[in-house]
């Protein structure tokens, strides 16, 4: 479909939204979760940008201090989907173990 300018795209393309009610405890912690993953994402980025890829002590603390808040959105979205830290990390490891067996260790695909 061709559009005349970005305003005519920002017109038809809410032709196809609609509003989904997200009254639900699991949303804020996702978003959180999101939103700090995003924020160690930027610090590593910004480590081999401006660094060489080089990670101080002041990186390696604010790095750590990020990593506590994914921990903390994980914690409760866990707690949301009644679902322990534990169970997860343990699932984890028998699926990438199961795939290192397999030689599927890469590639991509949650299947694999």
């Amino acid at each position: 479909m061709k559009i005349e300018n970005l305003n005519a795209y920002q017109r038809e393309s809410r032709k196809t939204w609609n509003l989904i009610h997200t009254d639900h405890p699991i949303v804020y912690p996702t978003l959180g979760l999101a939103n700090e993953a995003g924020e160690v994402a930027g610090k590593v980025k910004k480590i081999f940008r401006d660094h060489g890829g080089v990670i101080s002590a002041e990186d390696r603390e604010a790095l750590k201090q990020e990593l506590g808040d994914v921990l903390w959105y994980l914690a409760q979205i866990c707690t949301e989907l009644d679902v322990s830290l534990q169970e997860v990390a343990e699932a984890n490891l028998e699926k990438l173990f199961s795939r290192l067996e397999r030689n599927q260790i890469r590639g991509s695909g949650d299947n694999r």
